[in-house]
């Protein structure tokens, strides 16, 4: 009978010790990618195998697939994945047609890019004049063809700018070396792409005469809007051949000091000129020339 009490009084700790312990046993989920191995060891996943084919991913025609099939190795014109074996799907070039084309002389296919010979006959028309410097130097024109390039300048031709700048006009030019080498016999060529700054046009210009290279030089002209940009291009190219014609001797006397200031001296005026709001400015004029007009006002000489 004794106990029974002990008994009563050891169950309460007994079942406490109990819950412990199976609450401590217990094993909560494990939340995890890898796959679980025996053991409760973890491993690597093995990698995805690819499980489209080459023929999926490279339909072909029956017709071809047998032909593969039958031949262990591929064969014209498609090789085992569909792709062409043809030379001409796998150049830049064009294929060619019909027969192989004929050789070319060099001096067709790069004209000016081949040295001429020692003795041989001036520059054909053929010559690439961007780069081409064929005749320079190798002989003198015609004496008919100089006297007309050194002749005296005509006095009666040359023009006066306000600024007090000698000039001749630019027809004057072509009509001298049109009486020296004849309409046809000289031109002008393009050796720079054309240059559009702001407010000015320039181009570099090349002047063959009779098939040689005679000189070179950079011509240049204002523009005031873009709609003046064509008409500024010809006045670039007529300055350009003012500036080549130096090396003829042509109007040579426009680049002596001494003939300028005997020029203006016999020739010019310098007189007083206001414009519309009244600002007065010396010019330069030719005394045979009308007095100035709008929007200047002629006051008298200076």
């Amino acid at each position: 009978m004794n106990a029974l009490p002990s008994l009563a009084r050891l169950a309460p700790r007994h079942a406490t010790r109990i819950a412990t312990r199976s609450f401590s046993q217990c094993t909560l989920p494990v939340y995890s990618s890898r796959p679980k191995q025996a053991g409760g060891t973890y491993q690597r996943p093995a990698p995805a195998t690819a499980r489209t084919s080459v023929d999926d991913l490279h339909p072909l025609p029956d017709s071809i697939k047998q032909s593969i099939t039958a031949d262990p190795e591929p064969t014209e014109p498609y090789t085992a994945t569909g792709n062409s074996n043809a030379p001409e799907d796998h150049s830049s070039r064009p294929a060619q047609l019909g027969p192989s084309a004929p050789d070319v002389d060099p001096s067709v296919a790069a004209p000016g890019q081949v040295g001429r010979a020692s003795g041989s006959s001036p520059a054909s028309s053929s010559e690439a004049w961007g780069t081409s410097f064929a005749g320079l130097g190798e002989k003198s024109f015609s004496k008919d063809a100089v006297d007309v390039l050194n002749a005296p300048i005509n006095e009666q031709d040359v023009e006066i700018k306000p600024d007090g700048l000698i000039y001749l006009p630019e027809i004057k030019y072509r009509r001298i070396l049109n009486k020296a080498f004849g309409p046809g016999g000289w031109g002008m060529a393009p050796r720079s792409e054309t240059n559009v700054g702001q407010g000015i046009v320039s181009r570099e210009w090349v002047l063959i005469c009779n098939g040689r290279f005679v000189a070179t030089a950079r011509g240049e002209q204002e523009f005031f809007k873009p709609s003046g940009v064509p008409t500024a291009s010809e006045g670039a190219k007529s300055n350009a051949l003012m500036r080549c014609c130096k090396d003829l001797g042509v109007a040579s006397e426009l680049w002596d000091p001494r003939f300028i200031r005997q020029f203006r001296k016999k020739h010019c005026v310098e007189v007083w000129c206001s414009d519309t709001s009244g600002k007065k400015k010396k010019l330069w004029r030719r005394k045979d020339d009308p007095a100035f007009e709008y929007p200047w006002k002629e006051n008298g000489f200076a």
